[in-house]
């Protein structure tokens, strides 16, 4: 099948990118190993398919896989467990400006964060990433609307950028967003990992998307049912569900690479949704790849050919 004829532009609104995992998450220890492997938070996972075996995680690797794909652009938010790669990541952007959308990211657990986001967003970053569910540790808990948070969600709103947010599973961090949500109404907020739809408290977060400027994409979809594995018919089933609950126009595709593609490819990440009939073709474009050019605001995507493999 050719996707360019069917998607002008497919566009992955979750991804991560990396040099090396070297960092701690509630006290746990996360570092590169080889072989695609890392040690993660006290047992050996594979992280990257084996033949990375570096255990570098780049840009241009990531290039191939979404050229390979037929995806256009692709926006890099961060995570804990991966370290912060801002330094990194800043360079991706200077390099690949029509390719990649990078979001910085602060040490929230370090007082004096807000100044650090405002520097980042002083060095040309035109989003801030908060992976939220990694705010609650086995020690501590750092709310989504205390006071420095606010000051630095009210500065983005001054700005004018974006917010890449994930939450902890069901509602424990929903009263919190719309606290965020109701005192800084014109900062955009995309939520991540589809609100973790395998929670049955999940339309707590998806409703958030009925404000006028906030957003939800799959990012990760794929490995929360992993264990029904392609084509994924309850993802499916949750995207359907999605947009009879809060509209097409709120809802984006992401994929969660590299994680995810230790299991299936990366255009398997969103295959599914291209072959199912449960979706309109308007509503694909809309999912696949329209609703994330419109957010973050992507011009001059690239074409890109379809490739035949050499098994057809």
């Amino acid at each position: 099948m050719n996707h360019q004829t069917e998607m002008k532009s497919i566009i992955d609104a979750h991804s991560h990118l990396w040099l090396r995992q070297d960092t701690k998450w509630n006290g746990l220890e996360i570092r590169t190993t080889d072989r695609g492997r890392s040690l993660f938070l006290g047992e050996e996972r594979q992280m990257l398919p084996p033949f990375m075996i570096d255990g570098r995680n780049t840009a241009e690797v990531f290039l191939a896989n979404m050229d390979y794909a037929q995806v256009s652009a692709a926006c890099v938010v961060q995570e804990y467990i991966d370290g912060i790669q801002n330094d990194y990541l800043a360079e991706v952007q200077r390099q690949y400006p029509d390719r990649f959308f990078c979001f910085g990211m602060a040490n929230y657990f370090q007082p004096g964060f807000a100044a650090e986001a405002k520097r980042l967003l002083d060095e040309g970053f035109r989003g801030i990433a908060i992976p939220g569910h990694r705010l609650i540790t086995d020690t501590q808990r750092i709310r989504l609307d205390c006071d420095e948070m606010m000051q630095m969600f009210h500065e983005m709103e001054r700005r004018g950028v974006l917010l890449s947010l994930t939450l902890a599973d069901g509602d424990e961090q929903v009263d919190e967003l719309k606290t965020v949500i109701a005192e800084c109404p014109e900062l955009k907020i995309s939520i991540g990992h589809f609100c973790m739809p395998t929670d049955e408290g999940w339309h707590s977060q998806l409703l958030l998307a009925r404000h006028r400027n906030v957003y939800v994409e799959s990012g990760g979809i794929t490995w929360l049912y992993n264990p029904e594995f392609y084509p994924f018919p309850t993802a499916v089933k949750k995207i359907r569900e999605a947009i009879d609950l809060v509209g097409i126009d709120k809802l984006m595709w992401g994929s969660d690479y590299p994680r995810t593609i230790t299991a299936i490819t990366y255009r398997m990440s969103y295959d599914f949704v291209l072959k199912s009939n449960e979706l309109t073709d308007e509503e694909k474009r809309l999912f696949l790849g329209e609703n994330a050019r419109r957010l973050y605001g992507f011009e001059n995507l690239v074409e890109l050919p379809y490739i035949k493999n050499m098994s057809e």
